[in-house]
């Protein structure tokens, strides 16, 4: 059975009070019992007693919980959706707003460091607000399975997108969804936010076609793969050199991977470097060679694509000009 505890601060000295479960599934110190943790905490508030006789200690000061800490009986789970490195992903049904999110499990089997790993997305996540990054609703860590919340985008992945309409993907359209995810990159580069995993399969698309920016800001572990074996493997074919030969991770990393974004969105969802292996195309990079431009690629998007693989990372542009110039390439097509 879980146990709570009621932390109070007290100057630089922390006490700890065990909240007793009553045989009825109440919760109580030394006084009355209440259906809820909250109400509990309430009562302790407002009558100004002590928690217990022998300390003596008074609720002065109780902490809100925040509007994007969840309890896990918000959650209405409804259908699974997909899988992630720690568990399952569930489209559900959040019971006080009665909106449908996304929602990220992580498996009560995995270790604690591979936890705390798995909710640093949902901590990063949390201080962003902006139409091409995707949305969190909140996190629930009182119980297991711990989970992160999401909105839901509806349409998948941008790669799925992309494979799927193919066949009927307009010029604009394309320019449109490379204009939305520099914009989404220049906000998480003005946040110092390095996302150092872009590519369409980690992009969504809404209802309204609108790309948002997904699986992002982890850790640079939790950013390499996980294959089933259990060993780690970069997103080569999508990794700026420097990250790949030295480990070294900047914002200019995610433009090299934006160049590649920008080849899968005109490529309609083709693989980069098609023909080579990742060692290959790896070493073919190191000598200079770049993917050509992919059929009906504007001459424009495709200069800034060489831009963006540029070898030396001071090279390349920044987002807030990426998005400058693809802003103006939008405007010029109808």
């Amino acid at each position: 059975t879980m146990k709570c505890l009621l932390t109070p601060p007290q100057h630089t000295l922390s006490k700890h009070f065990i909240v007793q479960t009553t045989q009825e599934g109440q919760y109580r110190f030394e006084g009355p019992a209440f259906p809820t943790i909250q109400e509990l905490i309430l009562y302790q508030h407002q009558s100004g007693l002590p928690v217990t006789s022998r300390s003596g200690a008074v609720l002065r000061q109780p902490i809100a919980r925040e509007v994007w800490e969840l309890n896990n009986d918000d959650l209405l789970l409804l259908d699974k959706i997909g899988r992630g490195n720690f568990g399952d992903v569930y489209k559900a049904r959040l019971r006080t707003t009665n909106q449908e999110v996304a929602v990220k499990t992580c498996r009560v089997t995995v270790p604690d460091e591979h936890k705390r790993k798995f909710l640093q997305e949902g901590r990063i996540l949390k201080q962003y607000d902006h139409p091409n990054i995707v949305k969190l609703i909140g996190i629930c860590v009182q119980k297991q399975p711990i989970m992160i919340v999401m909105e839901l985008v509806v349409g998948g992945s941008l790669l799925t997108f992309l494979r799927n309409n193919a066949t009927n993907l307009a010029l604009k359209q394309q320019l449109l969804m490379c204009k939305d995810t520099a914009a989404g990159m220049r906000y998480l580069e003005s946040k110092n936010c390095i996302h150092r995993d872009l590519a369409a399969r980690n992009c969504l698309v809404s209802s309204d076609n609108t790309v948002k920016i997904s699986d992002f800001g982890m850790s640079r572990e939790e950013e390499e793969y996980i294959v089933s074996d259990g060993m780690k493997q970069i997103p080569i074919k999508w990794t700026a050199p420097e990250a790949l030969n030295f480990g070294k991770y900047t914002s200019l990393c995610d433009v090299w991977s934006y160049g590649v974004l920008t080849w899968e969105i005109f490529a309609k969802g083709g693989t980069p470097y098609p023909g080579y292996s990742n060692s290959k195309a790896r070493e073919k990079i190191d000598q200079g060679y770049r993917m050509p431009a992919p059929d009906g690629t504007p001459n424009e998007m495709y200069q800034l694509m060489l831009r963006c693989w540029e070898y030396q990372p001071e090279n390349r542009p920044h987002f807030d000009q990426i998005f400058s110039i693809v802003d103006k390439i939008c405007s010029n097509y109808r």
